[in-house]
């Protein structure tokens, strides 16, 4: 439940950015201050190692020699953590804190020597603590005579740890404040962020209850997009009603006239005294104003079926075929189908079997000895096609047809209400319904979009 909310989403992703940031933080400034507790410490020894050196003393007529060593309780002690070694050619001399340890011994300065003859080193101590120290190289003449001296001060790598620890240790508590904050101040902002959401949810409640016709552009920039969306399927469902009303009146017109007359003959019969006969026109006439009505609820109703629905022309093309070569007139005639293999289409079996059943009566009503259907692919929409041998239409009409909420029963031609209620059909299923004249006959092309075959 908590995935499917965009507030815990930003809130967990923002917080888990925080905590990762956090995290680095400290592990930098713990790294920070370290290598500048490290460089104070390196500091401190040069400053020791310039006093150790001053133990060494030049003499005029001999080779140098040590002076006597000052106490120091930092090097008195023993093991101490803090320690030098001076070795003056073959000499050496140690802090009484070394004790009876003795760093490693060097028989010349390393090649290439350091800069100011100074480096850095990781040694290991008494105890084998790890110490951090300080070699330093110099050349002492004294009476003539030139030799290396080392000197190592170093001091125990603990003291270094125990406040990094200790700095870590008050910075936690800060980060943790710090991380509290940024969490606050990042709900704060997906709070603010989110707000607009509450505005298009209102809007479209203002639209459900009519207060507003369409959303309009009056929205933030990122939910725009969405808005024009849900704006232009709000048009197309305007235009379904639209053509859904025109067919409630093409049926209305189609059959309302016939069904009043039917009544009426079953009145007449029946004051002839003809009841049987006049029950039974009741009784169809009854049955058939209840399909019309049925019919006329279905046209005003808006349905997503045809989204999802796919149809197979080939299976629709043969049932229509099957039934009209059944009817006097179509036996008459040879009947041509060429359905490529695989085709499939957007729209709903009994929409298209509605459709291309009202073309072909129309192609037999007109049609002298053939009539031809096929379907192809043609991009991503396929194309149903049936022609006749008979004698066409005016191009008046066929122009008028093209053009919106036009209608052939009202145009006075011989092709009647049937390519009216088909064109509707293919514009619901978002596809067009293409008349010309073939020359013989009349050509009709029912172009939809295409679909995957199931």
């Amino acid at each position: 439940m908590i995935l499917r909310s965009l507030r815990w989403r930003l809130i967990l992703a923002g917080g888990g950015a925080i905590v990762l940031a956090l995290v680095l933080a400290a592990l930098g400034l713990a790294l920070l201050f370290e290598r500048h507790v490290e460089r104070v410490a390196v500091a401190d020894l040069e400053a020791r190692a310039m006093a150790v050196a001053a133990l060494v003393e030049p003499q005029p007529d001999g080779p140098p020699a040590f002076r006597k060593v000052a106490s120091d309780p930092l090097y008195e002690q023993p093991f101490s953590g803090h320690y030098w070694q001076i070795g003056l050619g073959s000499s050496v001399l140690r802090s009484r804190s070394l004790w009876d340890f003795g760093f490693p011994p060097a028989e010349a300065p390393p090649d290439p020597a350091p800069p100011q003859g100074r480096r850095v080193l990781a040694l290991t101590g008494p105890l084998e603590r790890p110490l951090l120290a300080l070699e330093w190289w110099l050349e002492v003449r004294s009476g003539g005579e030139s030799l290396p001296l080392r000197i190592i001060v170093a001091r125990d790598r603990a003291e270094l740890d125990n406040a990094r620890q200790g700095f870590l240790s008050d910075l936690l508590p800060y980060l943790g404040l710090l991380g509290l904050c940024l969490l606050a101040a990042s709900s704060v902002q997906i709070t603010v962020g989110l707000h607009p959401l509450r505005q298009i949810r209102a809007q479209v409640a203002a639209l459900r209850s009519g207060q507003r016709a369409r959303l309009g552009p009056d929205m933030p920039q990122e939910v725009q997009p969405l808005a024009a969306e849900i704006d232009a399927l709000l048009d197309a469902r305007d235009d379904e009603l639209a053509k859904a009303r025109h067919r409630a009146g093409d049926l209305a017109h189609g059959f309302k006239t016939p069904l009043q007359a039917l009544m009426g003959d079953a009145r007449l019969l029946r004051d002839r005294g003809e009841a049987d006969i006049a029950q039974s026109i009741e009784l169809v006439a009854g049955s058939m104003r209840r399909l019309v009505d049925h019919e006329l609820a279905r046209a005003r109703i808006r349905s997503d079926r045809l989204v999802a629905a796919v149809a197979d022309p080939a299976v629709v093309i043969g049932r229509v075929v099957a039934v009209l070569q059944r009817t006097p007139a179509g036996a008459e005639l040879d009947w041509q189908v060429d359905v490529a293999p695989g085709l499939a289409a957007r729209i709903d079996p009994a929409d298209l079997t509605e459709a291309v059943g009202a073309l072909a009566e129309n192609a037999v009503q007109h049609a002298r000895r053939r009539i031809a259907i096929s379907a192809r692919r043609d991009g991503a929409h396929l194309a149903i096609t049936l022609r006749d041998d008979g004698p066409g239409a005016p191009d008046a009409a066929l122009t008028r047809l093209r053009q919106r909420g036009a209608r052939l029963d009202e145009a006075g031609d011989n092709h009647g209400l049937g390519l009216a209620i088909v064109a509707d059909i293919a514009a619901a299923a978002g596809g067009e319904l293409m008349l010309r004249n073939a020359t013989p006959g009349l050509e009709v092309t029912l172009r939809l979009l295409s679909a995957a075959k199931g």
